[in-house]
């Protein structure tokens, strides 16, 4: 279906047409006339904005490249939506998207939904790191804890005695006495979000191989307790970050770039020991670090041009306009690899999705 505003044009030309008897006479005019049209029409086509869907974590760095791909193309802005990892892969593979924001890499289940919906011209792109952060209050003093610790406070069954049990901890000071006497209360992304995944997998799944309780369900194990003390806060981390700021005794569970944007307000707790930073998330030392991502339907080549500015030496690179908003930048070498790949546009397959690699 054409646009409203090219319906009116052609209603109005073919009225002029049918009416100038010069004009059907004229085979100059005629010409003139049609490339008017086509013009329009190829006009049109371009302007319509991209839209882009998925990972709240990736939002403000895809939202901050939006802004500038419209000041660059003179183009509107592309229309940026936080639904969560999940739901990105979902309306991006029924093919309501041109790009999807994720803070994981693509699931074999999502690029089969993908290949039958016929989106099969899938570029995957990483644009840099993130860690998941533990964060709280800034009036509270910084919160030393282990990954063990965190996963005794957030699994919905723990080890007791030899056997499972409904999680019973209502104290962090239960779990260990070096921790805090506080209620747990964690705010945290919903089943939809790519870092809920990278919690069951980082956390959950990894701690759970040090205890045969699990049996089958060992170092697979990934249910969350839902007995309020882990409470799901929606597609928003900036709100988990407000309800900190309300909250002195709650935590919080997001993205390092909503750290390092509100550092007057939060802290983070050390995972192991380790702090979270740009150093140890790029060196793989904190051991929340993980890869984010866009994957692009390149059938749309708008796409490619919009992937092309996001992985830009200024802004994707050390030092970069991305860097300043929280964005963990690949090293040099990875970044120029990433650029070459952008530029060849290779095509995913399902044998790197299913190595988590994009190519």
């Amino acid at each position: 279906m054409f646009p409203k505003s090219f319906r009116l044009f052609l209603y109005c030309a073919l009225n002029f047409y049918d009416k100038g008897e010069k004009m059907r006479k004229n085979s100059l005019q005629s010409l003139v006339f049609a490339g008017v049209l086509a013009g329009f029409v190829a006009t049109n086509a371009l302007a319509k904005e991209l839209t882009i869907a998925g990972s709240s974590t990736v939002y403000p760095f895809t939202s901050f490249v939006a802004e500038e791909y419209a000041s660059i193309k003179k183009s509107k802005t592309p229309i940026v939506e936080s639904l969560g990892t999940g739901g990105g892969f979902k309306v991006f593979c029924e093919g309501k998207t041109d790009i999807s924001n994720a803070s994981r890499p693509m699931k074999a289940s999502e690029f089969d939904i993908c290949q039958k919906n016929g989106v099969k011209d899938i570029v995957g792109v990483m644009i840099g790191y993130d860690g998941i952060v533990l964060a709280q209050n800034k009036a509270n003093a910084p919160l030393n804890i282990t990954l063990a610790q965190l996963f005794l406070a957030l699994a919905k069954e723990v080890p007791q005695n030899g056997k499972l049990v409904p999680n019973p901890y209502t104290k962090w000071s239960e779990i260990d006495k070096s921790l805090p006497e506080r209620k747990i209360a964690v705010y945290g992304p919903p089943s939809s979000s790519g870092t809920r995944d990278t919690i069951e997998e980082l956390v959950l799944s990894k701690v759970s191989q040090n205890f045969k309780e699990y049996g089958a369900q060992q170092g697979k194990y990934k249910s969350i307790r839902q007995d309020n003390a882990y409470i799901p806060s929606g597609e928003n981390d900036n709100l988990i970050v407000s309800k900190l700021t309300a909250d002195k005794q709650a935590f919080g569970l997001f993205g390092y770039g909503f750290l390092a944007s509100n550092k007057d307000k939060i802290n983070a707790a050390n995972i192991d020991g380790v702090v979270a930073s740009e150093q140890t998330i790029a060196a793989n030392d904190y051991k929340l670090a993980r890869s984010l991502f866009i994957y692009l339907n390149a059938k749309n080549p708008q796409t490619l041009d919009f992937a092309t500015l996001y992985l830009s030496d200024d802004l994707a690179s050390g030092g970069g306009e991305l860097e300043k908003i929280g964005l963990v930048p690949l090293s040099s070498k990875d970044l120029k690899a990433m650029q070459v790949h952008i530029k060849k546009a290779n095509r995913l397959n399902s044998t790197l999705v299913k190595a988590g690699k994009v190519f």
